[in-house]
């Protein structure tokens, strides 16, 4: 693996390498030493059941044969389609497989759902062959709402087509003893995949949740695996930690957000652009919390040095085939602006295997020196809860809690308090805009809408708008998709977020059989359950309702949100702040 670092690093780089050493953190790490993170024993006892994903490549390996027979026989049987019905660790590094490689001839066209907007599940079936799809039930706890009302949905229109021989069309995988064990072992499914219960949802990209799917639309996961094995090589436990790939990043991250670079923005190659996605759940839920956190930027175009403040660490990651002298020399402006550059270049993209053992390591040691347990969740559950409560009020009354809008604009209406306003949506914006804090505030855009490509566009130039005009880093997440990924971060981490919550009402809706409440209820509890978990941690937070037509609605957005930008303004000092 190729790395280069440019830029002024933090200073306490070199001196927290030399305190790992003697500390013999490398082989410690590989010992499964739970006190890297945490003294009490009961958190201790737990963090050695979550570090399986240190030896999960050799692990696979063993099992490889059986998995290239099962793909061999699925096609032999005529699919021609797979779905994955999965969220957050089972459908993140699937959906980089997807991105990264594509289909190879004569494999499955690989398709991920980890939405709950109702257009989305129906464009999804609509190009589907139900007859000749493999459906991919896939959550290590086996009781995870949306795979599972995913499953409901789907089991019932292929059994329509193919009646008792449904089952045929569905895997599951899930760790051993989960109720979807049980489902699919009642319901006959073509197969089950286990999970390795000492492996967390966002550690798991090497084990089956994310092997099996890769594995059908022809990806070598072997070669995968092999790469991965290197890197275990490359970090392992005689290396010191200067040499060590995994560490080494651990430490430059660590040592960053100390300093105040808590922004890690990744500047990806087109070819392997997903991998900010997959990076972005692994970093945020494993530091997000007890106040604390690094912050993945990801999918935000890269810019000039005079847009940002002095609270960024850029990561480049660069396919060697896919070269770009304008990145290039964008990045180094940045470096002699004084921002830390580091640079990782992958001679082909199989080297994801290698990038994905890496930054696990290196996220488990960001966590160490942060002093945070980098395996456990602590509230990711109460947003869960909240809309399970919510779910529970609409079986009883038919109907959800309504709030009344503060502002109106057209078909926009926004909802929350702003510390002042003049009745107008601008305003309304300005003032909640307002109240970000330079060189440590964030605005992070959480949107329940189907993700397109003409939704990507449009967000992404809110996202620049803001970023440009505020001088603020931004982040986007399609929700359910983002509660299972930086949801985490948003309510554990630092209180250094500007929430903007964006819901519209559905066009379409589509049942969940077995339920009385519908996707697009479900996607409005879940929405709804999010927005109340914010205000109960007194996070800055507002809602903005599009109605039915998004795009219209998103253009107009972009227009207010323009003008608010304009209105607060960005300060002199921002790049004065980095330069000193």
């Amino acid at each position: 693996m190729t790395t280069s670092v440019f830029g002024s690093l933090p200073s306490g780089i070199i001196p927290t390498l030399d305190r790992l050493d003697e500390e013999k953190f490398p082989q410690r790490l590989w010992e499964h030493d739970a006190s890297l993170w945490k003294a009490e024993p009961e958190h201790q006892k737990i963090i050695q059941n979550a570090l399986g994903w240190m030896k999960v490549s050799g692990v696979m390996l063993e099992h490889i044969d059986g998995l290239v027979s099962f793909v061999d026989g699925v096609r032999q049987a005529g699919f021609k389609h797979a779905v994955v019905l999965g969220m957050g660790g089972s459908s993140l590094c699937p959906d980089v497989c997807r991105a990264t490689f594509g289909t190879a001839p004569g494999y499955l066209q690989l398709q991920i759902l980890d939405s709950t907007v109702p257009s989305r599940i129906l464009r999804v079936e609509e190009s589907l062959d139900l007859a000749h799809t493999l459906f991919m039930v896939s959550s290590k706890s086996g009781g995870t709402v949306e795979p599972l009302s995913f499953f409901k949905y789907f089991f019932d229109r292929v059994r329509a087509v193919k009646g008792d021989a449904a089952a045929e069309n569905f895997v599951a995988i899930t760790d051993p003893g989960t109720s979807l064990e049980k489902l699919a072992q009642e319901r006959k499914f073509r197969h089950i995949f286990a999970g390795q219960p000492d492996i967390g949802g966002r550690y798991s990209a090497l084990s089956n949740f994310g092997l099996v799917p890769a594995a059908l639309e022809g990806v070598d996961v072997r070669g995968l695996l092999l790469r991965a094995e290197q890197a275990a090589r490359d970090s392992g436990a005689a290396v010191g930690a200067e040499e060590s790939p995994g560490v080494s990043l651990g430490v430059i991250m660590a040592e960053a957000a100390l300093e105040g670079r808590d922004k890690l923005t990744f500047v990806a190659s087109p070819g392997i652009q997903t991998i900010g996605d997959w990076l972005e759940q692994l970093i945020a839920e494993s530091t997000g919390k007890e106040g604390k956190g690094v912050i993945p930027v990801a999918g935000e175009d890269l810019g000039d040095p005079s847009v940002y403040g002095n609270d960024r660490l850029f990561v480049r990651l660069q396919l060697r085939s896919e070269s770009n002298p304008s990145i290039d020399q964008k990045l180094r402006a940045l470096g002699q602006a004084g921002h830390p550059v580091v640079r990782i270049e992958l001679k082909d993209k199989l080297e994801l295997g290698e990038e994905f053992l890496r930054w696990e390591i290196a996220t488990a040691t960001a966590g160490s020196l942060l002093g945070i347990d980098a395996f456990d969740q602590p509230n990711v559950q109460e947003s869960k809860d909240n809309t399970n409560r919510l779910l529970g009020q609409f079986k009883s009354e038919g109907r959800l809690p309504e709030e009344s809008a503060q502002v109106t604009s057209g078909a926009i209406h926004f909802y929350g308090e702003t510390p002042a306003a003049d009745g107008t949506a601008e305003a309304f914006l300005t003032a909640f805009l307002s109240q970000r804090k330079l060189n440590e505030d964030y605005v992070a855009l959480m949107a329940y809408l189907e993700p397109t490509t003409e939704h990507d566009d449009a967000l992404k130039a809110i996202r620049k708008s803001l970023r440009d005009g505020l001088a603020v880093a931004t982040t986007l997440g399609y929700g359910p998709r983002f509660l299972h990924s930086t949801g985490q971060l948003h309510k554990g981490g630092p209180n250094h977020g500007l929430f903007i919550q964006i819901t519209a009402d559905d066009a379409e809706d589509v049942p969940i059989p077995g339920e009385p409440y519908s996707f697009s209820v479900l996607k409005r509890a879940q929405a709804l359950g999010d927005l109340q978990s914010l205000q109960s941690k007194n996070r800055r937070v507002i809602r903005i309702h599009l109605a039915t037509n998004v795009a219209e609605g998103l253009a107009a957005l972009s227009i207010l949100v323009a003008g608010a930008v304009k209105r607060v303004g960005k300060p002199a000092s921002s790049q004065a702040a980095v330069q000193s």
